[in-house]
């Protein structure tokens, strides 16, 4: 059998394949410090996210590739490194956030604010740089579901810090009003509220800054879209008729704005019994994915609805934090890692290969 070389280690690297991106893990540079010692080998893969759902199946093609040629994989290391999708061009407003996402719904009590809570929270476990924007300026309830409180203070540069809490950095127009005081706002200040968020908080470095949006079709969505490039959107309706009918005016609104749509998920998809476990589809099922089916979009997913979900916003601890990880935390986690791999695929597509192998 030929010497084992780096050249020939990367010759056989180059047939294994990203399963999200459909390209081989040597033409996307992947690999990094990469050794080889006799027939005994040892690399890091660097990943497009922290959240890959797929990385046992790119460990199991790897290991196989290099028993092909008879090497000897002894150190397996994962790295990250997430990308910018393809509409999250850098800016000078937020040009050290990589990917800003908006969750949002047509109408309200969907459980959008609990998607993105969990999502925020879920992407954070994973070891991604995460922020939270409370978008939602007249009905503010991240910071009772993050458990977070007190007041943002000043940075050394004169911006917002951010409260952080299980791992994420939030901010939202909560921490800066008497507790109990209604946010009685028109539109332009509203608009105004969401920019200066997104200006003059000191976010630092981020892989994905979450951006929970009021129900509808109005001012925080039109001056979130227009004030910075969104990577995409995450819609979340639940299965029944007039919740799906209000979501597809969502859609229509970010189609119109040519805001990338990466799915929509159905929350309250069933009931979980705390007792038994047994499912009861109490709003119907299956309603966001036949119209994920007529529009062309992903679903994303199911969202059982549980106690737990319930009670963890209550008091503060996502479901996804929580000790004993549920139905719904499951979904939920799954939901992460789903958009991670769709705002992946968009920063692959956009870039082109980056290495080929003679």
């Amino acid at each position: 059998m030929a010497a084992i070389t780096e050249a020939t280690v990367m010759q056989a690297l180059s047939g294994v394949q990203e399963p999200e991106l459909g390209r081989d893990i040597v033409t996307l540079d992947m690999v990094k410090e990469l050794t080889v010692d006799g027939s005994t080998v040892g690399m890091m893969i660097e990943l497009t996210t922290p959240a890959c759902p797929l990385k046992d199946v790119i460990e199991r093609d790897i290991r196989a590739a290099l028993d092909g040629i008879g090497a000897d994989l002894r150190d397996l290391r994962w790295g990250s490194k997430v990308r910018r999708a393809a509409a999250s061009t850098p800016e000078r407003l937020l040009p050290n956030i990589r990917n800003v996402v908006a969750v949002a719904s047509g109408k309200g009590g969907v459980g959008k604010s609990t998607v993105s809570v969990n999502l925020a929270v879920a992407l954070a476990q994973t070891g991604a740089r995460v922020g939270l924007l409370d978008a939602d300026i007249t009905g503010p309830n991240i910071p009772q579901m993050m458990g977070a409180t007190g007041t943002p203070k000043s940075s050394p540069g004169g911006k917002i810090e951010p409260i952080e809490r299980h791992g994420v950095k939030l901010i939202s127009i909560q921490f800066f009003v008497p507790e109990g005081q209604p946010i009685v706002w028109r539109g332009p200040l509203i608009g105004g509220a969401i920019q200066q968020f997104l200006r003059d908080v000191e976010w630092g470095e981020l892989d994905y800054l979450i951006v929970d949006l009021p129900p509808g079709t109005s001012d925080a969505q039109l001056t979130l879209a227009q004030a910075v490039p969104l990577a995409g959107t995450v819609l979340v309706t639940t299965p029944q008729d007039v919740a799906l009918s209000d979501v597809a005016k969502a859609l229509s609104m970010f189609r119109r704005m040519n805001v990338p749509i990466l799915g929509i998920v159905e929350n309250m998809s069933s009931f979980a019994c705390p007792h038994c476990g047994e499912l009861t589809e109490i709003f119907g099922r299956g309603g966001a994915e036949r119209l994920a089916k007529e529009e062309g979009l992903d679903h994303l997913g199911r969202i059982p609805l549980e106690l737990a979900v319930r009670q963890g916003g209550d008091a503060g601890i996502p479901a996804v934090a929580q000790r004993e990880v549920g139905p719904a935390a499951t979904a939920l986690k799954e939901l992460a890692g789903a958009v991670a791999a769709r705002l992946s695929v968009r920063a692959a597509n956009e870039s082109g290969p980056t290495l080929t192998v003679a």
